[in-house]
């Protein structure tokens, strides 16, 4: 059985998709960047503000379905800087920094929706 996970407190979605999909006791969470969900507006104005942003956004799709932070198991994080990997790590060491962090890939990409900086989509479970 597959469930629709929709919540205000992250941004809806901007094309053909669902925020998260809860298919058992697993999560999988959608792409995520750095739109203020009240307001609709990117936050760009440093990495470490939209980092911050995207995984605020995450842990409100979390919190939608009764998990946290602690639940997820796998993270994709794409940037379109490597260079900005190290900024980026600190913040994402705030969120997954204790316990056991999840497993992670991060690439370089080319572009990213409404060209940000970053983008993060994660898998959790209950």
């Amino acid at each position: 059985m597959k469930k629709a996970i929709l919540t205000p407190n992250a941004p809806a979605p901007i094309g053909p998709y669902s925020q998260a999909i809860q298919a058992g006791d697993t999560l999988y969470i959608s792409g995520q960047i750095a739109i203020e969900p009240a307001t609709g507006e990117l936050i760009t104005t440093s990495i470490e503000e939209e980092t911050h942003q995207v995984l605020k956004n995450l842990g409100a799709i979390l919190e939608a379905s009764g998990m946290t932070y602690d639940h997820v198991v796998s993270c994709s994080v794409f940037i379109k800087d490597m260079e900005l990997f190290g900024r980026i790590n600190a913040v994402y060491t705030t969120y997954f920094g204790s316990g056991i962090p999840p497993a992670r890939a991060l690439v370089q990409v080319s572009d990213l929706p409404k060209h940000v900086n970053i983008e993060i989509s994660a898998i959790a479970h209950q």
